[in-house]
């Protein structure tokens, strides 16, 4: 594996990206392209730590002939890794430009398909005891397809004769109570159910059909999947550009992802959800719209009546409607 990263990747464009990090007077330091591909060796290879990676690297031929070391060179310690990251890398984008750059590297070779995308995430555990954290009050973050919608409400109060909504009228500020962690605040409190609760990250990913991963973002781990396709895609659309369709999985099926898809002109290839319809009442398809005026039909041929000004509620009234007290 490492002879095919060496023959696949020319690793001197690091050598661009990093050197306003580094002074050109004062003690050389350690070529800035060996830092990166301990990195690669400990991150390909499953190694856990960087101190064991220092010391599989003392022993094993091929890291060091990947690092560009001989039999008897002295191999970094694995503490100067840390103070480097920590002085130079640290809170900054290096490893997403570098890893931008081998996707581009792969998508001239022709082996990126990027017409296809393929959308999930995974929750990776936090290094935090899950008993150790504080209760506290956040206000509950607007979700990206926030402002659309309101834009849309505006326009069809608009189109039919109405004043559009004031700014305030959607700045309402909601709360809710998080458990923040006391030893890893960035992370988030995740429960799947009452064996898996603990502090986690979840790690979004979009991959084309050869696995190849084209956008990542990390979140903290009680943040739901539907948030993230968007800017998700969007990286997607910057990176390697837009895709036929995005499939995934019925966490992302809400109507503010398949409208978002469809104003980009991309397929949405999402599962095929049960109506969740309460016995006795019509479900949702069984209703047709009447757009000339603007109204619902119901099974039985009565029309709604719009119940609310300004908003879109209508209503089936009893009893016309028998199987039903309230429309879609």
């Amino acid at each position: 594996m490492a002879c095919t990263m060496e023959a696949a990747i020319d690793f001197t464009f690091i050598y661009d990206l990093v050197k306003d990090m580094y002074s050109e007077v004062g003690r050389p330091s350690i070529d800035p392209v060996i830092l990166v591909k301990l990195t690669f060796i400990q991150y390909t290879f499953g190694i856990r730590s960087m101190r064991k990676t220092i010391e599989e690297v003392e022993t094993n031929m091929a890291y060091r002939w990947f690092l560009g070391y001989g039999f008897h060179d002295k191999v970094p310690h694995f503490s100067t890794f840390g103070k480097n990251y920590e002085r130079r890398f640290k809170d900054t984008d290096l490893f997403e430009q570098i890893f931008y750059r081998i996707l581009m590297t792969a998508a001239n070779k022709k082996l990126i398909s990027a017409e296809h995308v393929f959308v999930d995430s995974t929750h990776v555990k936090a290094s935090a005891n899950k008993r150790k954290f504080e209760k506290k009050i956040v206000r509950k973050e607007t979700r990206a397809y926030q402002g659309r919608l309101q834009e849309e409400i505006n326009q069809d109060r608009e189109n039919h004769g109405k004043k559009p909504f004031p700014p305030d009228k959607f700045d309402k500020e909601e709360t809710k109570e998080i458990k923040e962690s006391t030893t890893d605040s960035e992370s988030g409190y995740y429960v799947k159910d009452e064996r898996t609760k603990q502090f986690a990250y979840s790690f979004h990913a979009a991959a084309d059909r050869n696995g190849f991963v084209l956008g990542t973002i990390v979140t903290p781990g009680n943040t739901h999947d539907s948030q993230i396709l968007e800017p998700l895609v969007e990286q997607v659309i910057e990176k390697v550009g837009k895709p036929e369709a995005v499939a995934a999985d019925a966490a992302y099926k809400t109507p503010a992802i398949t409208s978002y898809l469809f104003n980009k002109e991309i397929i949405p290839a999402l599962p095929y959800t049960r109506p969740r319809t309460k016995e006795g009442f019509f479900r949702k398809q069984d209703y047709v719209y009447d757009e000339h005026f603007d109204c619902y039909l119901c099974p039985s041929g009565e029309n709604s009546k719009g119940i609310s000004k300004g908003v879109q509620n209508f209503l089936i009234p009893n009893p016309f409607c028998l199987q039903t007290e309230s429309g879609s």
